[in-house]
């Protein structure tokens, strides 16, 4: 298990655990409450990608929710706590030698190319098939207590 307090000082967030708590359907909610509650306090500042800010978007765009999707748009466009990167040519190489080496589809090597470029202490995501990257430290969800 991973402490919460252990993840460093610039956590890259990944887009289901965003969802997970903007949403609140998850099993996940009292450890990202905690985690959103210490990046609110400045313990330690999130990182993400334009690749989120797209993921998240999709569904409640889909859905005709237009006030989720402007809550995600005005969460990370402009909240303290969270920096949103855009993919520059170097996370783009990165991501090309992230997807030769680990077969990854391109949406993750560019989450992770970007996590690695911007020297995040950590990658948080629920997903548990990126854990076999080793340029980063991958935590999942689960793990965290």
């Amino acid at each position: 298990m991973v402490k919460v307090s252990s993840l460093g000082k610039s956590i890259f967030l990944d887009t289901a655990p965003l969802i997970y708590f903007i949403e609140g359907h998850s099993e996940y909610q009292g450890v990202l409450s905690q985690i959103f509650e210490a990046n609110d306090k400045r313990d330690f500042s999130f990182i993400t990608s334009s690749i989120t800010l797209l993921e998240v978007l999709v569904k409640p765009l889909k859905d005709g929710n237009t006030k989720l999707a402007e809550q995600y748009k005005n969460i990370l466009t402009n909240a303290p706590g969270i920096e949103l990167l855009e993919v520059t040519h170097e996370v783009a190489i990165k991501a090309a030698e992230l997807r030769a080496r680990y077969n990854l589809r391109t949406p993750d090597a560019i989450q992770l190319g970007t996590a690695i470029i911007s020297k995040a202490s950590c990658f948080l995501t629920n997903d548990i098939r990126l854990k076999s990257v080793t340029e980063i430290k991958i935590v999942a969800l689960g793990e965290l207590e």
